[in-house]
């Protein structure tokens, strides 16, 4: 484990040392790999979305490493990528089930009725909350959301700035995250 300065030193000393990229990655795998492994799972819940981004964070690691500058330590520099990487899934995972064409069809797999009930009743939810905003919000929700426009394409079919586009998606969310709390709340 990581406690003074000396090991981020033998760390850089290694990496000016060697030009063998993938021997630092294996390495820091076999250092800190249940580490990440552990902090992604302690976020997400879920093992096989805590594989994923722990595969996710560590290419992340490998095609960064000449930036890391030692100002932290190596262990610390690859819990915050986790950490972004957990949340950037997590994100991702909340609007892929924000939809209009229905709901989480799993490939290939099946999961039990009670998963399969759930997983409708919680897009169905969501999605209630989305056709419950007012009109700009919502339509600016499914153009993102459901149609996977870029920033750019909202603007134009809307005739706004791309400007405007940003601040109503984010207050969107905003209100859809709100609307979850507020009935959070009222059901316990």
């Amino acid at each position: 484990m990581e406690t003074t300065g000396v090991h981020v030193f033998d760390y850089l000393k290694y990496v000016s040392e060697t030009t063998d990229q993938k021997a630092i990655l294996r390495n820091l795998m076999e250092a800190y790999g249940s580490d990440v492994w552990n902090y992604a799972f302690s976020i997400c819940r879920n093992s096989d979305l805590a594989d994923d981004i722990t595969q996710d964070a560590f290419l992340k690691v490998y095609r960064n490493l000449t930036t890391f500058r030692g100002e932290a330590s190596v262990k610390t520099w690859l819990l915050t990528i986790t950490r972004n990487t957990t949340y950037d899934y997590l994100r991702k995972a909340f609007w892929r089930k924000v939809t209009l064409v229905g709901f989480i069809q799993s490939a290939g797999t099946s999961h039990s009725a009670e998963t399969e009930a759930m997983e409708k009743l919680y897009a169905s939810d969501i999605w209630k909350k989305v056709i419950s905003l007012p009109p700009k919000y919502r339509e600016i929700l499914i153009l993102h959301a459901h149609y996977q426009l870029s920033t750019k394409e909202m603007a134009a079919i809307l005739k706004i700035s791309e400007g405007t586009v940003k601040s109503r998606l984010h207050h969107a969310r905003l209100k859809v995250i709100s609307l979850k709390e507020r009935e959070a709340l009222e059901q316990s």
